[in-house]
């Protein structure tokens, strides 16, 4: 048998020694990504992973909380399993005892820290706003100076209306300090999928604009939390509509007040406000809050009634009246205090 040539049996030393490396390095990285537990310490550590950052980025970011114990074994192992590009944005808390391979699990599958909220149907853009703002998902500031952003407005839409009645009450899932911009374009992006297919629907009597609708829908929140009433609300506002009535709806006053104390006055009801329903035959300029798709509907089907008045029963309902003389009557029994002829009173549902 012929012996080779020195030359080819260096090659195959080398080439014999490099399988034997890449093997042994094989080895330590499934180890490592599989097996070994990094010293995060008693308290859990917490790392943000931002938009458009790369793997090496966030493999240093997991290095220096001591998440990880070998940056380069992480990011060989992210690139071979095709975990590069897949990778999540958000905040993410990693306990002791956990693997690079769970930890990579977790940012695949965007399971970091969220914070639920529920937004209350009837809330306002400033309720919103100081709601966000307590559960420290997003500051109530720049949340309001976002909410009136011309481009953003622009990008819904909106720019000659505002966000009021726009932003779809629901609960969402945020983490913290997400970008305000991201929380209105969220809220936003519910309303559209939820209820703009039901105030683009033919129904009611009257030809109200999609806004107005949206406008109607958002006193009706504001004036009735029992469900059976809402198309009940609907029917007087509609009637007093027809009749070229003011709504006078105490809700649309107090939205237009600066600083409401919480009592609502003759003087305001008195004010020159685009809001003030007692001295505008017609709905006011938009929304009032951000209402329920109940209330949608309600707004977009009335009840067949002849009401044209309701007052408070003290007990969260309400009793609808067709004549002046039954409602005058009502208002003596249920709001003793309230002066005759009173047309319609009624506490604003906060």
């Amino acid at each position: 048998m012929t012996a080779q040539p020195p030359i080819v049996r260096a090659l195959l030393a080398c080439f014999a020694i490099a399988a034997i490396v890449a093997l042994l390095g094989a080895g330590l990285m499934l180890y490592n990504v599989h097996y070994s537990i990094a010293a995060i310490g008693p308290a859990p550590a917490e790392v943000r992973v931002e938009q458009g950052d790369s793997l090496a980025t966030v493999a240093r970011k997991l290095r220096e909380q001591k998440v990880i114990s070998n940056g380069l074994f992480f990011s060989l192992w992210a690139r071979f399993s095709g975990a590069q590009k897949r990778i999540h944005q958000g905040l993410y808390r990693f306990e002791t005892g956990i693997s690079p391979r769970e930890i990579l699990d977790r940012l695949v599958n965007g399971k970091g820290i969220f914070y639920s909220v529920t937004i209350p149907e009837g809330f306002t853009i400033k309720e919103i706003a100081a709601l966000l703002d307590k559960m420290q998902i997003a500051d109530k500031d720049k949340f309001l100076q976002e909410s009136v952003n011309p481009s953003l407005l622009a990008s819904f839409g909106l720019q000659d209306k505002g966000l009021e009645g726009y932003l779809f009450p629901s609960t969402y899932h945020f983490t913290p300090a997400t970008p305000e911009k991201e929380v209105i374009v969220t809220m936003a992006e519910q309303f559209r999928k939820v209820s703009q297919p039901v105030l683009v629907q033919p129904g009611g009597t009257m030809q109200l604009t999609a806004h107005e609708l949206l406008t109607l829908a958002s006193i009706i929140e504001k004036e009735t939390g029992i469900h059976e009433e809402r198309a009940l609300v609907s029917a007087v506002f509609h009637n007093r509509l027809k009749l070229q009535m003011p709504l006078q709806s105490d809700p649309t006053v107090i939205y237009g007040l600066k600083d409401f104390n919480g009592n609502l006055t003759r003087k305001d009801l008195q004010g020159a406000s685009p809001y003030n329903t007692y001295r505008i035959a017609a709905l006011p300029p938009g929304p009032i809050c951000n209402p329920s798709l109940a209330s949608i509907k309600a707004a977009l089907y009335p009840a067949d009634v002849s009401y044209l008045y309701f007052v408070s029963k003290n007990d969260g309902t309400h009793l609808f009246s067709e004549t002046i003389e039954a409602h005058n009557q009502a208002v003596k029994t249920f709001q003793p205090r309230l002066p005759a002829h009173t047309p319609k009173k009624v506490a604003a549902r906060r």
